[in-house]
């Protein structure tokens, strides 16, 4: 596991969060990529529901900081601001579903 990327994932940081239990920090992580963040997300950008976006990339944000999903923490608080200040959002947008899959990829290692 010391080879999963901490620009992605911060084992040690989430485990020091839940107890130091691994078991439990792969069960959440079960949960995290058994949903589905990324669709409901563009499906509100697209149709320019805002405020659902803004709801959306909020629950994305906390749940990526709690489990200690780094990069998608960051590229989720850049693109919550994005969206609240009526900012174009196209870039960050597309650098969250890059970040996403190389988390999924990261997560896969870890379980």
């Amino acid at each position: 596991m010391d080879e999963i990327n901490n620009e992605l994932v911060d084992v040690k940081d989430a485990l020091s969060r839940i107890g130091g239990s691994m078991d439990l920090y792969k069960r959440l992580l079960g949960q995290f990529t058994g949903g589905n963040y990324i669709d409901p997300l563009e499906e509100a950008l697209h149709t320019g529901a805002m405020e659902e976006a803004a709801k959306s990339i909020h629950a994305l944000k906390g749940v990526a900081a709690n489990l200690s999903l780094v990069k998608l923490s960051k590229l989720s608080g850049d693109l919550e601001h994005k969206i609240k200040n009526e900012l174009d959002h196209s870039e960050v947008l597309a650098d969250l579903k890059h970040a996403y899959l190389e988390t999924s990829q990261a997560i896969s290692e870890i379980m």
